[in-house]
């Protein structure tokens, strides 16, 4: 039998960086362990903050990007879209590099993410407020 199912999540406002939601995730589908086989699907419905999937033991990785993403999409460049504050359009084409879904397979009702895997939300804004995620879920149930 083939199972859908989709849920929003929303998240409560983060500081500026990247933060892991994979227990957010899996708490929002509780009805994720009757797949078999399937994918999850993770959207973010913004356009300032992005989600992405990369180690989630080492809390030097977190502040390493968030570092490496300010370097790359610097508040100093000399943008046109100023209206929202500097920190808007910077926040914009980290959202594009890194992208606004992830997708992973689903095996006997887990998610199949590597040891060291987890979901981040990516907050590139100060004070970007609560971020909507919609969850999809697809496969064969049991």
């Amino acid at each position: 039998m083939t199972l859908w199912m989709q849920q929003e999540l929303r998240l409560k406002p983060v500081r500026r960086g990247f933060h892991l939601i994979t227990q957010e995730v899996l708490q929002a589908l509780p009805g994720l362990r009757r797949i078999k086989i399937g994918l999850l699907h993770v959207f973010i419905m913004h356009t300032s903050a992005s989600v992405t999937i990369n180690e989630n033991a080492d809390p030097d990785v977190p502040r390493d990007l968030e570092m490496a993403f300010n370097h790359i999409a610097s508040e100093d460049l000399p943008y046109d879209h100023t209206l929202e504050g500097p920190d808007d359009m910077p926040a914009h084409v980290k959202s594009s590099m890194i992208g606004s879904s992830v997708t992973i397979p689903i095996r006997d009702g887990r998610l199949c993410l590597g040891t060291w895997q987890g979901i981040y939300v990516c907050e590139h804004r100060d004070h970007g407020g609560s971020r909507r995620l919609m969850l999809t879920a697809q496969g064969e149930a049991e």
